[in-house]
């Protein structure tokens, strides 16, 4: 658990709705909503964990539309999980729809993860920044999470990376999109091919972290960049409507690549399935 969510009263169920693998807080002074990961039995995107975040940005929105509701500047994402951020998609679902040949059911699933995912892109259409904070291994659909927010905040020593070719498929909720947008086609490409884990020191360098912080200091570093833009709020509010009208994401993208993804998915032979497998063990071990 890091250190800020140690220090959390979970909201009472009258104030806000109750959620099993998200725990949200609301933050007065800066006007910040964290919502931190913590699914169970591994910390993945299984479709549960999907459901409570749809549930909580639903319930922003509906408080910023409110007269008598909270003000949200900032959203952060971030994990309840000691060394995880998040490790992606739930392989152990993706294994048995695929035996299933279960098509509606890997479209369902993906569509889950763009919802999501694109709703912290446009930052729910509202006048607030998103933030994800990461402290720990980002891995395939817990990188693409990472990447979707505004803002990306991540400590010296955790590693992010797209594992998705190791049992020959790619990552379907966002990686190309975004990647693409921040470091070229061509260098988005090489990291999903290449399968590799990198360091947040190396993703600062490269310009995919926005904020590198040291081991520990996360949380500091998201209240100094905070700080920063609450002195210069118009500005910092105009450069992220440019930076939204000069790299527009649309949900029909996201779509049409996680329907092909969907197509890849259900090619997979049974040695990819192994080799899933194979992670899946690894995702228990977390």
């Amino acid at each position: 658990m890091n250190n800020l969510a140690k220090h959390i009263t979970p909201p009472q169920a009258s104030e806000q709705p109750s959620y099993r693998h998200l725990t949200t807080h609301y933050e007065e002074k800066h006007k910040i909503g964290w919502y931190f990961m913590h699914a169970l039995p591994r910390p993945c995107f299984n479709p549960e964990l999907l459901q409570d975040i749809d549930r909580w940005f639903t319930h922003v929105k509906q408080e910023q539309d409110s007269e008598q509701g909270r003000e949200y500047r900032y959203l952060v994402l971030a994990s309840d999980v000691e060394g995880v951020f998040n490790l992606g998609g739930d392989l152990n679902l993706f294994r048995g729809l695929i035996a299933e040949g279960s098509y509606t059911g890997l479209l369902d699933y993906a569509k889950a993860c763009i919802n999501v995912l694109y709703q912290n892109i446009v930052h729910l259409e509202q006048n607030l920044t998103t933030i994800s904070l990461v402290q720990g291994d980002a891995l395939g659909g817990g990188f693409e999470a990472a990447l979707s927010s505004n803002v990306l905040i991540a400590e010296r020593g955790s590693k992010m990376g797209l594992p998705e070719i190791l049992f020959n498929l790619f990552p379907g909720m966002g990686a190309y999109t975004l990647l693409s947008r921040r470091v070229g086609m061509g260098k988005a490409e090489q990291m999903i091919l290449g399968g590799k884990l990198y360091s947040a020191e190396e993703l600062y360098e490269m310009g995919v972290v926005d904020i590198l912080a040291e081991k520990g200091e996360g949380e500091l570093a998201l209240f100094d960049y905070i700080k920063r833009a609450e002195r210069a709020a118009n500005g910092y509010r105009a450069i992220r409507e440019v930076r939204d009208a000069c790299n527009p994401i649309t949900y029909r993208e996201l779509l049409d690549i996680t329907t092909i993804w969907v197509d890849a998915a259900l090619r997979l032979e049974k040695r990819d399935l192994r080799m899933m497998e194979h992670l899946i063990r690894r995702q228990n071990n977390k």
